[in-house]
């Protein structure tokens, strides 16, 4: 991910992601603009859906997070 975060597979929104991790799903999103990749959550097969939807339901909240900079490092 850390190369290419845009390999996964894409959940919807081009920059929304999905990445398979030794069992588990992680889900991530990609803020071009920012130059910010932000892990949003981890599921595994039995509630990789309810998670989907959740993250697809706070992506304006992520956004406007990335563009105040509360979530720089």
């Amino acid at each position: 991910m850390r190369e290419n975060p845009f390999r996964g597979k894409s959940l919807g929104y081009s920059f929304f992601k999905e990445k398979k991790v030794k069992g588990y799903r992680v889900y991530y999103l990609i803020f071009k603009e920012e130059i910010v990749v932000l892990l949003v959550s981890i599921s595994n097969k039995k509630n990789q859906q309810e998670i989907i939807n959740k993250v697809k339901k706070m992506i304006p909240f992520y956004r406007e997070k990335i563009k105040e900079g509360l979530f720089k490092f």
